[in-house]
């Protein structure tokens, strides 16, 4: 056993490195077999050298994010232990130094994880990025920012977003209401997302104008997006030819980003066109493949506990 003394030496910072009611720490003593007692701005840790040793460099790269004028909180701490307890101890600051656009709020989207950062990175390089990983991951949240923001620095004319309605077969003619109506359902987390972002007011004001178009992946077919951010959401539901369709409406000065979760495949007897795009476009000039997994999680921390739990099923159920 040995023990430690880490000192903050600006109060303040002491305060959100600590957490209120020193949560932060709290979470530290349930994932590593140490004692942490905080006095003042110092926090003495007690337990055994090699996680003395982890935890006091984990202490050290938190406080590197704080210093760097960036936040802490629940997930961000999960995420470091865990970084920690895979042995990694690259700096985390970098992580959060990109804001990719404020909401309607004020708050600033960034890249909360490597593999969000790594995402960011191949939409900015590419011209069609596929995002592919479970839930929770901010595939498309992701998208809506940086869609929202080349549609405010004049990068793209308009924002377009589709997603396969495979419950209705694609046939919603039988539904009531107009195509709005239609449609709603499955667009609803699109929508959700750019509320949270531009505000409701905004989004309903650039949707009268047609600078934001939603529709069904069916009324793709034979349009040219010139100018566009086009976003094709929960692409794993798509066929190989409704993918073959979506890519060939790429037109001049458009970026598309197409995301999935290739472990939520709803097609009946039908091969999903997001896992056979891997096997056609893979290493295509111009095209991204961005891989997010469940250490990329920024929901709740059972989300992260039900996608392993399945994980681990699904690979005994091979077997």
């Amino acid at each position: 056993m040995t023990q430690r003394t880490f000192r903050v030496e600006d109060n303040e910072v002491a305060v959100q490195l600590f957490g209120q009611g020193d949560r932060n720490l709290n979470f530290l003593e349930k994932h590593f077999p140490v004692k942490l007692v905080s006095r003042g701005n110092e926090i003495l840790i007690k337990g055994p050298s090699h996680s003395v040793e982890s935890v006091s460099g984990l202490l050290e790269r938190l406080l590197a994010v704080l210093r760097s004028g960036n936040d802490i909180n629940d997930q961000s701490v999960l995420y470091a232990i865990g970084l920690a307890q895979q042995g990694d101890e690259d700096p985390l600051d970098d992580i959060y130094s990109d804001t990719i656009v404020s909401t309607s709020r004020g708050k600033k989207i960034k890249p909360k994880t490597r593999g969000q950062r790594a995402y960011l990175k191949a939409m900015r390089d590419n011209a069609i990025v596929f995002a592919i990983g479970p839930a929770g991951t901010g595939k498309t949240y992701l998208a809506m920012a940086v869609a929202t923001a080349a549609l405010r620095d004049g990068q793209v004319s308009r924002i377009v977003l589709t997603r396969p309605a495979v419950e209705a077969g694609e046939r919603l003619g039988f539904l009531p209401g107009d195509l709005q109506d239609k449609v709603d359902p499955y667009l609803r987390p699109l929508y959700d997302a750019l509320y949270d972002i531009i505000g409701p007011a905004r989004f309903e004001k650039e949707m009268e104008r047609g600078i934001i178009e939603v529709a069904p992946l069916a009324y793709m077919r034979g349009r040219t997006l010139d100018d566009s951010f086009i976003i094709l959401d929960e692409a794993q539901n798509t066929t190989p030819e409704q993918m073959k369709m979506f890519l060939t409406r790429q037109g001049f000065g458009s970026q598309s980003v197409i995301t999935g979760d290739i472990t939520q495949v709803d097609l009946e007897d039908r091969e999903s066109g997001l896992i056979v795009i891997q096997k056609i476009l893979k290493g295509t000039e111009g095209i991204g493949f961005a891989y997010l997994d469940e250490r990329d999680v920024v929901r709740h921390p059972l989300v992260t506990k039900i996608i392993k739990a399945y994980e681990q099923y699904e690979r005994v159920q091979k077997d």
